[in-house]
Order: structure tokens, then sequence, then C-alpha cells
């Protein structure tokens, strides 16, 4: 029985299926405790960033030259709960901001706004237990791989790394980190 047009062409589609051609893994450790606060959390960032403890290259891709570890993305949420007299709360503010200083500064303007404690009717109360922290991180390991890094206050997420060397790095050094055991 000869072939048809379409039974070629469908025989031909299963013969061009994907091949892989690399592994990219994605490992996190969830930490047993939140980081303490926004300055703890960005001190260890700033330490990665200094000493650079995963041994990471300087690196250039389409023409730009690139740190060996480099912030790829942070964000410093603050949040802020307004009390009643018996210490319930009543309302709650919050600021997003792209710095440890902006958080900073947000969180310091929505405690000492009286105006918007009168309209919400409490007293404004720092929640330091719901604020939210995060910052991604890129890096470029001796091989020539370009992985990266997110922390945030309850975990730390390595992704797009194929050699298992550079996770082992990373684990060795968190666990030299009290923050994050």
């Amino acid at each position: 029985m000869p072939v048809t047009t379409r039974e070629s062409w469908q025989e031909k589609r299963t013969m061009a299926d994907f091949q892989l051609s690399s592994t990219s893994k994605t490992s996190v450790r969830k930490l047993p405790a939140p980081i303490a606060d926004a300055a703890t959390f960005n001190g260890i960032i700033e330490n990665v960033l200094k000493n650079n403890p995963w041994g990471c290259t300087p690196w250039e891709s389409a023409g730009e030259s690139h740190a060996a570890v480099e912030k790829a993305g942070e964000a410093y949420t603050a949040r802020v709960v307004y009390e009643d007299t018996l210490g319930r709360a009543i309302g709650t503010a919050s600021a997003r901001a792209p710095t440890l200083a902006g958080f900073t500064a947000a969180k310091n303007e929505i405690i000492g706004n009286a105006a918007l404690e009168t309209a919400i009717g409490g007293t404004a109360v720092a929640d330091p237990d719901r604020e939210a922290y995060t910052c991604r991180l890129r890096c470029h390991a001796a091989n020539g791989e370009v992985y990266s890094v997110a922390f945030t206050r309850t975990s730390v997420r390595v992704s797009s790394y194929e050699d298992d060397n550079v996770l082992a790095a990373i684990e060795t050094w968190a666990d030299g980190v009290t923050a994050l055991n």
C-alpha cells in the first residue's frame, strides 16, 4: 500500500524531535528560620559580591563586561501594622523598595506619618516578621557557565547550572553562613 503525502510528512515529523543538548538544574535550600532582618540579608549579599566565595570569574557577553558576581535584581518590602488601643490590628501599610536604603527610608516614613495614623485610626508598628527581601545574583563559573543564585528570607535557589561543582561550592559556603542554617 503506497504511503500518502500526509503519512510521509508525519513520519518525517517524528524523526525531527528535539535532542537534549544540556541539562540545566535548579536546587533549593529551605532555611529552617527566616533571615532575621534586612540588614542581615543585605550583609549576606554584600559579602558574596565583595568576597566572591564561589570562585566566579568576570566575563563578557555581547560586548558588555560583567563582574564575576553581579546583582540581577533585588527588592525589599516593609510592612507596618496599625493597632488600636487594645493592640489589635486594624490596618496595614507596606512599601517595596529596590534597595536597603530605600526600604529603611520608606519604613521610617510610614511609621512616622501622623496623618496616615489618623486616617487609619491606629498606631503604626513595624511588622518585621512579614517583611520580604529578595535578591538574584548572576554568576559566571570558572568553567564558563552563567547561573543564578536567588535569595529570599526563607530560601536560597541555585538555577541554570549544569556542573555539580557549582552547587557544591555554594553549598559549602552556605554551610558556613549562620543565617542560612
